[in-house]
């Protein structure tokens, strides 16, 4: 059955309690991990896990919609739906440039890898078009892949390996994740496994990739591994990302790191399911996330709709004290919704400071600070305040730590370990802390120093609660810089 869509054009869309104003969303209903990411013919392609007849999850479709920008997106039909090889659950997408798999006469096309989801059999399905993804043809071949010894089997990212000359698919398989090759994208062999023994356990493994991307501006080249963990009741940071980084010859990845250290992708509590464009321009590794988390997703209290994305980032490998990590820049094009602007710099913030920026009002705004450390052992943010709630985004010199307290965001009644402060180790780079703050109407997104240290958690603040404000603790603290935009709402 095909859904008409007609009926969620209207034009007071975008407009209901908590609907990001700069972040992707669906039209209507559930919406979970991003999903086929692939940038074909001047168009970047986000498909996503996607329950039209509800707005919590439930038989998986993928939703479709694409952008020029990576900022302003265009809802397209449901590409893909529940076929007799179960629903359709999260996978990839890439561009077949050489007709490798005999589906286009020679020409050139979008092949989609996912995986079908029949109760508890899992495999790996294949589908086709030809006309920039606007539909899509189903493999008759299907199951292209079947692992009957594997309960959780799924999540495929396929890539071209230019120097085995070959097709390379990542996939989750519970504990760890298995690599595979193909020539054409029909026929997969095993290559090898990693990770049963390395990095975080906390849940279930899901949504793999596998990218290379230098160090720095240097020549030296790394390959980045990211995987998602699921929900485990006895850990309260629920659903997250790890990625691991190391050498990858076309069937085995070495992990450079000793096996028990884990490298979160993000440190708050709403960034999920993560993985990379496919074929970006200017050799651009450009990543989302699913903004929630397996503890609280299906409750979280939106109505009309349900999950939005993370903003798009720009990844990059970056050497710090620890060694070398990833980094996430917002992407480049976030910068064109940017309104009017406002700006301070030299300033000293003392512990009874009036607010500076009690002229500052907005629940979607981008802010950019640099602090020189001095006596305070506090300092950062106050934002979408009002005299009941506040959202703290901050920086405790004493334990060198990155914070957001979301204690007294919002609406928090829905799960008891929603209203909570998190942190994250983040070491000054001469004597400074540099931030970068995203605010929408449900959600803060933190990039400290050289985008080393994230942390992106949603909130639920009332309508009304639009202040910001400067706050230090126990002494002052030198604002070096300050900006602050207004930014426009993505949506027509």
């Amino acid at each position: 059955m095909v859904l008409d869509q007609s009926n969620l054009l209207s034009s007071d869309k975008y407009i209901e309690n908590y609907r990001p104003q700069f972040h992707f969303t669906p039209e209507s209903n559930w919406m979970n991990d991003p999903n086929g990411m692939v940038y074909y013919e001047g168009e970047y392609h986000l498909f996503y896990q996607y329950h039209p007849y509800s707005t919590v999850w439930g038989p998986m479709h993928w939703g479709h919609a694409v952008s020029t920008d990576l900022i302003h997106w265009e809802h397209l039909p449901i590409a893909l739906y529940p076929d007799e090889n179960g629903a359709i659950f999260s996978g990839s997408a890439v561009v077949d440039w050489k007709d490798s798999s005999g589906f286009f006469n020679g020409g050139k096309g979008l092949v989609a890898i996912f995986t079908s989801a029949d109760g508890p059999v899992q495999t790996q399905s294949i589908a086709y078009s030809s006309d920039k993804g606007r539909t899509w043809n189903i493999y008759e071949g299907n199951p292209v892949l079947i692992e009957e010894s594997c309960p959780d089997f799924r999540d495929p990212k396929v890539f071209w390996h230019e120097e085995s000359n070959k097709w390379i698919m990542i996939l989750a398989v519970g504990d760890h994740v298995r690599i595979y090759f193909s020539e054409d994208l029909k026929s997969w062999d095993f290559a090898s496994a990693f990770g049963r023994e390395a990095g975080s356990h906390e849940g279930v493994w899901e949504c793999p990739d596998l990218f290379e991307l230098p160090i720095g501006e240097t020549n030296i080249k790394k390959w980045v591994m990211l995987v998602s963990i699921g929900n485990d009741d006895a850990h309260p940071e629920g659903s997250r990302t790890q990625y691991f980084i190391g050498e990858f010859d076309g069937k085995t990845f070495v992990n450079d790191n000793p096996d028990d250290t884990v490298l979160w992708v993000d440190y708050g509590r709403d960034n999920y399911a993560g993985v990379t464009w496919s074929d970006t321009l200017e050799e651009r590794r450009v990543f989302i996330g699913w903004m929630s988390n397996w503890k609280y997703a299906n409750i979280t209290p939106t109505k009309e709709w349900r999950s939005a994305m993370t903003l798009p980032r720009e990844l990059s490998l970056i050497s710090t004290w620890e060694g070398i990590r990833l980094a996430q820049t917002p992407v480049k094009e976030i910068e064109n919704i940017r309104k009017e602007k406002r700006e301070w710099k030299d300033l000293i913030i003392h512990t009874n400071s009036e607010n500076i920026l009690s002229i500052c009002t907005g629940k979607e705004i981008e802010i950019l600070a640099e602090f020189e450390l001095d006596s305070a052992t506090e300092f950062g943010f106050e934002v979408r305040t009002s005299n009941e709630e506040k959202t703290l985004i901050g920086y405790d010199a004493t334990k060198q730590e990155l914070f957001i307290d979301r204690e007294h965001s919002g609406e928090s009644s829905f799960h008891p370990l929603f209203a909570c402060r998190h942190t994250a180790r983040l070491q000054p780079e001469r004597n400074r802390i540099s931030l970068r703050l995203f605010v929408d109407w449900s959600s803060v997104e933190v990039f400290a120093n050289r985008g080393e240290t994230v942390m992106t958690d949603l909130i639920f603040p009332s309508g009304t609660s639009e202040g910001v404000a400067l706050f230090a603790i126990g002494g002052d603290v030198k604002l070096v810089s300050l900006e602050i935009y207004h930014l426009n709402t993505i949506w027509k």
